[in-house]
């Protein structure tokens, strides 16, 4: 039997996510595509909290009229990697969630190593 496009997402991400444990130290940089935006967080697996987040819905990436989405996530890559620098996160462990490393996730990835985070 043939699975839908987000069955095979989430499976893909239940996979991902056995291997993979964010820490203080080092955090997990969780990826979300929706299909207008885009969010990313930092998240600390051993306390369950959210560290950093950052979308595309912040005031200062939309006041830029960016129509293209993949420039946006690249903004949003920006965005969380100064904000990690600010409370001295330098890497991270990247969490994909089931989406295909291409694209918008990729551009958001691309963008968080050029301003220093280390995945």
């Amino acid at each position: 039997m043939a699975l839908s496009k987000r069955e095979r997402r989430i499976r893909i991400k239940k996979r991902i996510r056995k291997k993979i444990n964010g820490t203080a130290e080092i955090p997990r940089l969780s990826v979300f595509r929706s299909n207008k935006h885009i969010y990313v967080q930092l998240v600390n697996d051993v306390t369950s909290e959210t560290v950093i987040s950052a979308s595309s819905k912040e005031k200062d990436i939309t006041e830029k009229n960016i129509v293209n989405k993949t420039e946006v996530a690249g903004l949003v890559g920006k965005k969380i990697a100064g904000k990690a620098k600010e409370k001295k996160i330098t890497s991270v462990l990247f969490d994909r969630s089931g989406y295909l490393y291409h694209g918008r996730v990729k551009a958001l990835a691309e963008a968080a190593r050029k301003e220093g985070l280390k995945f």
